[in-house]
């Protein structure tokens, strides 16, 4: 059983009137390896809904229940629905998340309630947990005294790498750093394969590293750096995400080898981008390096973060001018809206200018035409030449 340091339900985030009685009465939660185990214990049958906050319209994080008797139960996981992780000061991992609960199955009312939890677990803990998970009672009890000795590996993944600042919500394109590590001992080095990038919700998710420690895509991963001492390993990243959700996960795969035995020579691995990996050495004999995905040497790493799609610069540009841009005189401040009205005006009277101008050149040439056309005379009228009257 997981040794739980704290787990609680907090304040909650929907609060009925004082007239309408919560079917909710009480919520208890049970921490386990894998995930948190949520009771709710109601004063009637519950006919509703359970979600994390924020995904109520996803089928694999929420649950409807129809005539549910008291306690009702929902299982939290620690690797998907927005549940997030963080490494303590003391050595210990605390995962979290806000959960609805929502006595209707298809609206959302003002008897819903919003809890808190959270589970705590010590880091050796976790590890022996996955220890005896990988290798199995039997098979640890047959294991040689080094298996059972196994270092605690961790994943995280600062935002500050000089002074190890954990990334907690960053946004798209911001420099980060991923680090999976052992203990220091004379032991065991690390190998990290099998890496991906998943959306929490079941539904896509995409490889980083292959099963022989390469990249696949250098353009979102580099090649893994890794320690002298070949109990770590790090590489840097720009943050990305999926375009429907704002939480990542992120997870390796971490083969551990006896330094010893020579089982860590070919780490890290020779790796090319546009090509196949290269290993340090060829083909051999079957070694303690060579391991089965089912050994108990393979350890499962994780980790998780929020990432928003927004910058920060173009959040300031969206809080229009700023306090000095206001106070300069010289500068006018023309709302979007505006100035497309004023640019449509302008516009309008281009065109109409234009139109007079063609009409006035038209009338201009017509009325020469018709004046070269009718000609003109000097005289018209009868003619008389005195001169040469005659009378009688």
């Amino acid at each position: 059983m997981v040794q739980v340091l704290a787990a609680a339900s907090l304040t909650t985030a929907l609060k009925p009137p004082l007239k309408v009685r919560s079917p909710v009465e009480d919520i208890r939660i049970e921490c386990s390896s894998n995930d948190i185990e949520v009771s709710i214990f109601t004063n009637q049958e519950f006919n509703g809904m359970v979600y994390p906050k924020g995904l109520a319209k996803n089928s694999t994080c929420m649950t409807e229940y129809t005539g549910q008797g008291s306690p009702v139960r929902y299982r939290l996981s620690l690797r998907s629905c927005n549940t997030m992780g963080v490494q303590q000061e003391d050595d210990t991992i605390e995962y979290f998340n806000t959960i609805v609960v929502q006595p209707h199955r298809k609206l959302v009312t003002n008897q819903g309630r919003g809890f808190h939890v959270r589970c705590k677990y010590q880091t050796r803990d976790k590890a022996d947990i996955e220890t005896k998970r990988r290798l199995g009672s039997t098979a640890l009890a047959a294991a040689p005294a080094t298996a059972a000795a196994m270092p605690v590996c961790s994943m995280r993944i600062y935002s500050d790498a000089a002074d190890k600042t954990v990334a907690g919500t960053v946004h798209i394109g911001d420099k980060l750093t991923m680090e999976i590590a052992i203990d220091e001992q004379k032991e065991y080095g690390l190998r990290v394969v099998d890496c991906l990038v998943r959306d929490g919700l079941g539904w896509g998710q995409q490889q980083l590293v292959n099963s022989e420690g390469c990249p696949v895509d250098f353009d979102i991963l580099g090649p893994l750096q890794y320690s002298e001492s070949k109990t770590s390993a790090s590489v840097s990243f720009l943050a990305h995400k999926f375009p429907y959700t704002s939480s990542v996960y992120y997870q390796c795969n971490v083969r551990l080898c006896l330094k010893q035995a020579g089982g860590c020579d070919d780490v890290p691995p020779i790796c090319q981008a546009g090509s196949n990996v290269r290993r340090r050495r060829e083909l051999r004999n079957a070694t303690v390096d060579d391991f089965d995905p089912n050994d108990g040497r393979v350890i499962e790493v994780f980790s998780g973060l929020y990432v928003d799609e927004g910058t920060e610069a173009e959040a300031a540009a969206d809080q229009g001018p700023t306090k000095e841009d206001l106070e300069n005189d010289d500068l006018l401040c023309i709302s979007p809206l505006t100035f497309a009205i004023v640019i449509a005006i302008i516009g309008l009277l281009l065109m109409i200018a234009v139109v007079v101008a063609i009409m006035i050149i038209i009338n201009r040439r017509r009325r020469r035409k018709d004046m070269s056309a009718t000609g003109s005379s000097i005289y018209s009228g009868p003619y008389t030449n005195t001169a040469y009257s005659h009378s009688s």
